[in-house]
């Protein structure tokens, strides 16, 4: 008899199954394209020179290990909230954005579930979320005690966007709807609305009243321009909507470990900032006392630091243009071999994942004959491939939709 007999088994995490299946296999041909992480040509880990001169530079300094506040480091939280909602953003002039630092992008969103479950309206909303998603969203809004719905997004025949399947859905949700959007370079399939559809989906949001919750963890990295990336947060404020926004520094700054990230609340009016941020700072005290200082200094010593700023954008546009370069070469490779299929997709998609199309029988034999690692929906980490394995990841690709 234990006290623990009621404990059931919990589901594996496919990505960490995966990452587990990739390191125990020592194939010298082994290619991981599951890992969510940059990658060097050489397929190894990059640390930004930026984020190298930051810490020397914090090395140098006669700093201390003292707790943050509760709210975290000001220089992030301001940095941040500029970078996301532009620096002459109006909604932070008339002061009616909080921002706390969370642990990460998954902090972030933990956070801002807890937080609606207990005040949402009506009380009974839903969160949705698009189908296919990031995999990790289910399990927060279902832990923090969501019913959990989604709306279509992929157009599986096109593997483009199924804009009009999405507004389909979030125009028969019930009104005051808890809606999970991805700000730039959605995870996992990288297709993203263009301004025209983003404009729509507001459109519809604001006819039904339901409340935007944005997930942003590749802002410049998924096009080199942080504004650009920002477009469709920047559009929600200026249509008036109150919203959450989750903003991550692991991907555009490689602080994978660091778990330096923000949660962002816009209100519509000012004096509804202090009761918002209260709870917030309740829910963070309660859950992580306060956020961790190392990282948040390095984020908000490049974000407050002009010179440091602009060798960050630099930075970034070196790595989204690296991965757009391995997008082309993919699809001229697979074009050139003549792999049965349409392969544009591949380069019209944006940021670090690609949706490739493949099957799960695909993906095993990928996984087990040729010692490619990907997830079962036959998402790729474009990150993965480099001048050094993408002739075999296309040949690869090539066989099993072939045979």
């Amino acid at each position: 008899m234990s006290y623990f007999d009621n404990v059931p088994q919990a589901p594996a995490d496919g990505i960490l199954q995966l990452s587990v299946l990739s390191k125990a296999d020592s194939n010298s041909r082994k290619v991981d394209l599951g890992v969510g992480a940059y990658r060097d040509n050489n397929g190894k880990p990059w640390v930004l020179p930026v984020v190298r001169k930051a810490e020397q530079q914090l090395a140098q300094e006669a700093g201390d290990h003292e707790y943050l506040g509760v709210g975290g480091l000001p220089a992030l939280t301001n940095g941040a909230q500029k970078l996301i909602f532009g620096a002459d953003s109006a909604a932070i002039r008339e002061q009616r954005v909080y921002s706390i630092q969370t642990i990460s992008g998954t902090g972030a969103n933990m956070v801002g579930a807890v937080f609606l479950k207990q005040f949402k309206q009506p009380t009974d909303a839903a969160v949705y979320i698009s189908k296919p998603t990031w995999g990790n969203h289910r399990n927060i809004f279902e832990t923090a005690g969501h019913e959990v719905r989604e709306y279509r997004y992929c157009n599986y025949s096109t593997l483009g966007l199924d804009i009009d399947g999405m507004l389909s859905d979030l125009r028969a949700a019930p009104r005051g709807q808890i809606i999970v959007l991805h700000a730039c370079a959605h995870n996992p399939t990288g297709i993203d609305p263009t301004a025209e559809q983003w404009a729509q989906i507001a459109d519809v949001m604001q006819e039904r009243a339901h409340f935007p919750f944005f997930d942003c963890a590749y802002q410049g990295f998924a096009t080199g321009n942080v504004d650009r990336d920002a477009y469709a947060i920047r559009l929600f404020v200026e249509r008036g909507f109150e919203l959450f926004v989750c903003e991550s520094f692991a991907k555009n700054m490689g602080l994978y470990g660091e778990r330096t990230g923000c949660l962002h609340a816009v209100v519509a009016s000012s004096a509804r900032v202090a009761a918002v941020s209260s709870q917030m700072n309740r829910l963070s005290r309660a859950t992580i006392s306060t956020a961790s200082a190392y990282g948040a200094k390095i984020a908000g010593k490049v974000l407050q630091d002009p010179e440091l700023y602009n060798e960050w954008i630099e930075n970034m546009e070196l790595m989204s243009a690296r991965i757009m370069d391995m997008r082309t070469q993919l699809r001229a490779r697979l074009e050139k071999l003549g792999t049965p299929g349409d392969w544009s997709h591949v380069t019209s998609q944006i940021g670090m994942f690609s949706f490739t199309g493949l099957n799960l029988a695909q993906v095993e034999r990928l996984r087990t004959e040729f010692h490619m690692y990907l997830t079962n929906d036959g998402r790729i980490s474009v990150a993965g491939l480099n001048t050094g394995n993408i002739d075999y990841v296309a040949m690869a690709i090539d066989n099993v939709v072939r045979n």
